[in-house]
Formats: C-alpha cells, structure tokens, sequence
C-alpha cells in the first residue's frame, strides 16, 4: 500500500482527497471529501453494500465495522480518520472461525426477520467474541444494547451469541486434543 493513505492523503482535487484504505484484506482507493463517513466510501465508491445506513448517528448499529478488529459505527467515522486500521465488513465476516460460527448459529436459531440490522449486529457480536470468548447473558446484553433490531429479535440474536461462543469453545477443545 503507498504512503497515500487516509492519515496521510494523497493529493487533493476539487475538494476530494484520494484515501487508500485497507478493506477486507485488500487495498483500496477512495477519491473523497475527508469527512465523508465510511459508510459512504464502502457503499458508494467500492460497492460493498452489505453494510447498512440506519440512523446517521451511531445510534442503532446497522453501520458496524470492525477496524483493527473493534467494532465501530461507519455512519459517524469519516475516512480521514481510519489511517491505516484494517477494515473489516460484512463481505468478510466469514473469513474468521468467529464469523463462520455466528454465521451458522445466526441460520440455525433462525435470527434474522427482516434481515436489515443483522450485518451490524453480527459485526457487535463477532468483536464481543474476540474479546470475551465466553460472554455472559450480562456481557451480551451490555455489547449489544447499541445495536437495534426493529423485529424485537433480541432473545434469538443472544441465544445465537451463545450457541456460537460453544461452538468455538468446542472447536478449540477439538484442536488442543
């Protein structure tokens, strides 16, 4: 990747600021305003519309990415700030064991209605994962509280968070043997 990164824009034109960005493993090029929010760049410059626009706020989580791993809302968090985080999406949850676990607790339990806050919410989930690989119904609720679902799927979506951290937990058992 150049030098030419978001902490460290390339050369500017007519406002837009070309960004490199590092999103899902790959580099990528953004010709942007700086505080333009990430959102926006993943949707509408590089295509990658599995991540939602819910509130603009960071109220509801439908906008979750992870950057270094973290979650964070992509509706509040311009370009100019990613520097050189790696950007994870929704496109690519399923290129970590935690992912592929959600992902299948997620159709197992049934979680998804309308489907619409479901990439934020796997993204909220898969960082709780990361960090408390054996979450308590209080660890769950407290990661997930900001991330909304409309269809009240609340119990399902903990459930699933569980089902997911046992699978990995079984997983690792599995290995160490």
């Amino acid at each position: 990747m150049s030098e030419a990164n978001s902490a460290t824009p390339a050369a500017s034109q007519g406002g837009a600021t070309s960004y490199s960005l590092n999103v899902n493993g790959k580099p990528q090029r953004a010709r942007v305003d700086g505080d333009t929010p990430l959102l926006w760049v993943l949707r509408d410059e590089l295509g990658m519309t599995g991540t939602k626009y819910g509130c603009g706020g960071a109220f509801c989580g439908a906008c979750t990415v992870h950057l270094d791993g973290e979650a964070r809302r992509s509706c509040v968090t311009p370009v100019s700030m990613v520097g050189k985080a790696k950007v994870r999406t929704i496109e690519a949850l399923d290129a970590t064991p935690t992912g592929r676990a959600l992902q299948r607790a997620w159709l197992e339990l049934d979680v998804a209605q309308c489907g619409y806050c479901q990439p934020g919410q796997l993204m909220q989930a898969a960082s709780l994962l990361q960090s408390t690989p054996n979450p308590s119904d209080e660890d769950i609720d407290a990661t997930m509280s900001g991330n909304l679902c409309r269809c009240g799927t609340y119990g399902r979506i903990r459930a699933a968070i569980k089902l997911a951290a046992s699978q990995l937990a079984q997983g690792a058992k599995g290995a160490a043997t």
